[in-house]
């Protein structure tokens, strides 16, 4: 399937690695051009060099209140236009909800939620007029509460809210607004967690990875290539009739409505 994205530019947050890395290599196959935005500079140059098409890269900490705004500027300034907002940026900590202090809590909204709503509010009028698309990345915790997930949960669940709301906004202004919901993928983190279960249970990472993706209700994990074909298909225009749509690519872990 031609997604007709070729020539087209695209901001990724969290890009240096894992889902955000997945998507910028995938989106550069379809021959976007990419502005890759992260706190590791030589993660981004790296992945630079490795993509066939243009790239600028950004060093950025979105935490910072006037950075996304810089970020989309830069962007904007050196393709000349922008169609495609990727926000992946936000990691948050897991822990027991009596333990996790208020910096916590802070620090898991500042760059996940308001580093994603700075970043598409001064996104918005550039997409507006190339009639673009932004895609959240958030993950299935925010359809269902978990108790040593309180502040991702917390803070996807406002961030689906939000993926709706600009929807809404979206039909006006010509800009579409998605998101997908990864379930449990192997990335750096991930894989950090299975080396604790399978230190802590005394059983090698192939069965502590099997028993850990059993315990979700799933067959296996996700992989971050699987995620980022996702996001490509809802940012093409082979997903034009898709407007607020929650996706959740997660091996059936989600089984609410």
């Amino acid at each position: 399937m031609d997604l007709r994205l070729s020539g087209k530019v695209a901001v990724i947050t969290g890009a240096s690695r894992g889902i955000g890395r997945a998507v910028a290599e995938t989106l550069a196959a379809e021959g976007m051009r990419l502005a890759l935005v992260a706190r590791s500079g030589e993660q981004l140059d790296a992945l630079a060099k490795s993509l066939p098409v243009e790239t600028l890269v950004r060093v950025a900490d979105l935490r910072e209140a006037d950075a996304p705004a810089a970020v989309i500027a830069d962007a904007v300034e050196r393709f000349g236009q922008l169609d495609l907002l990727v926000n992946n940026a936000g990691a948050t900590q897991r822990g027991d909800f009596l333990t996790l202090a208020d910096d916590a809590w802070a620090d898991g909204f500042a760059l996940k939620f308001y580093g994603a709503m700075r970043s598409a509010r001064a996104a918005w009028p550039h997409l507006s007029a190339s009639g673009g698309c932004i895609v959240n990345v958030v993950g299935v915790g925010g359809r269902a509460g978990s108790a040593e997930f309180t502040i991702g949960g917390a803070v996807n669940a406002a961030l689906l809210n939000l993926t709706k709301a600009l929807a809404d906004r979206g039909v006006r202004d010509g800009v579409r607004v998605n998101a997908v919901n990864p379930g449990a993928t192997e990335t750096e983190r991930l894989q950090t967690r299975i080396a604790q279960f399978a230190s802590e249970h005394g059983v090698e990472r192939e069965e502590a990875t099997r028993r850990m993706s059993r315990a979700l209700g799933t067959a296996r994990f996700g992989e971050p290539a699987e995620i980022a074909r996702a996001v490509a298909f809802l940012a093409s225009p082979q997903a034009a009739y898709c407007q607020g749509t929650l996706l959740d690519a997660d091996g059936g872990q989600t089984r609410a409505l």
